[in-house]
């Protein structure tokens, strides 16, 4: 599933924006905003990139993340 951003005037001239919609396509995604929002106007509907701050993980940046969640220490190295 790949999530849209909407944006859309109500029946009653309401601008919604930013409405984030889950749907396989972008023809999906409208189809579901008419359905939640019936006879609304789509002004925009964007796809969503995730983004990533650092898409390559080393074990050694993993094992010292999960070190600090837990509030505890990472093991000594022996």
């Amino acid at each position: 599933m790949i999530k849209y951003a909407v944006k859309l005037k109500t029946r009653g001239g309401m601008v919604v924006d930013n409405l984030q919609i889950a749907a396989r396509d972008r023809a999906e995604a409208e189809l579901k905003v008419g359905q939640i929002y019936q006879r609304c106007q789509i002004i925009d509907c964007a796809e969503l990139r995730p983004t990533f701050k650092d898409e390559s993980l080393d074990l050694e940046s993993v094992i010292n993340l999960i070190g600090k969640e837990g509030g505890r220490k990472p093991p000594e190295k022996l």
